[in-house]
């Protein structure tokens, strides 16, 4: 069985003035157990509005969206809710860090919410703090720390409460090029150590160069697809020449 399995998704926004303008054109995308995947496209190409409809964070149109065998379209607003507290953990490029709470209290949030309050004190949120090499923040807030360390944070609690699916947002967006590269490899530690299923939306080549496979999107369309068969740095050089590819069709990638 796929982890997630999109059928044929198609998604289209409606402007004050009533035009439509068309996101998703019948996208199909599968994602398997364990898999870390990579959407790439240049801005306005579907990809973040692909991740929001695949995570629950929207509705599609038109299409199947099944997650772990669950039609997820079919499910009430509460459910969903559930299911994705259950199932799914999500990493922004802004971090979504609440102010007013410690680090440690922003990584207990989908534990207190799911009731799993024994899990606040039997250590898990140390070892995987030590995982993440945050453990001497913990106690201070968002605002205290760096970037970096905010990220890794919010990686913390996406994973808490041990998704089946990671979904990731341009999650080294905002980072400089040194942090970026301490994130992607506790992104790998997540799908290496914890056998966490990753998505994640990237436009940056170096970034996706770190998936085991990448989709391109261009207007809406699943365009093509690559899978690592080599070393990140044989990985990178083929992902830059499909780039290269789009440019010439299309002009500058963004």
């Amino acid at each position: 069985m796929n982890l997630l399995d999109a059928k044929n998704v198609s998604k289209s926004y409606v402007s004050s003035n009533r035009s439509v303008t068309p996101a998703l054109a019948g996208v199909s995308l599968i994602l398997t157990e364990n898999e870390f995947l990579g959407i790439m496209g240049t801005s306005g190409s579907g990809k973040t509005t692909l991740l929001n409809v695949t995570s629950g964070i929207d509705r599609c149109d038109t299409g199947e969206i099944y997650i772990w065998g669950n039609d997820i379209r079919v499910m009430t607003k509460n459910e969903l809710s559930v299911f994705r507290r259950e199932n799914i953990g999500m990493v922004f490029q802004d971090f979504n860090l609440l102010n007013s709470l410690t680090i440690k209290e922003n990584i207990f949030v989908p534990l207190l919410l799911d009731g799993k309050y024994e899990m606040t004190e039997d250590g898990s949120i140390d070892r995987l703090a030590d995982a993440m090499d945050i453990v001497d923040i913990l106690e201070r807030y968002p605002y205290e720390i760096s970037g970096g360390q905010q990220q890794r944070a919010a990686i913390c609690r996406a994973i808490v409460n041990h998704p089946k699916i990671l979904f990731a947002d341009e999650p080294t967006g905002n980072l400089d090029s040194k942090t970026s590269e301490k994130i992607l490899s506790y992104f790998e530690l997540v799908h290496d150590e914890y056998k966490t299923a990753i998505l994640m939306v990237t436009h940056d080549p170096f970034t996706a160069s770190h998936c085991d496979r990448v989709v391109f999107m261009e207007d809406g369309r699943v365009t093509g697809e690559i899978t690592r068969k080599q070393d990140k740095a044989s990985f990178f050089d083929d992902i830059l020449e499909i780039i290269r590819g789009m440019n010439n069709a299309k002009g500058a990638w963004r």
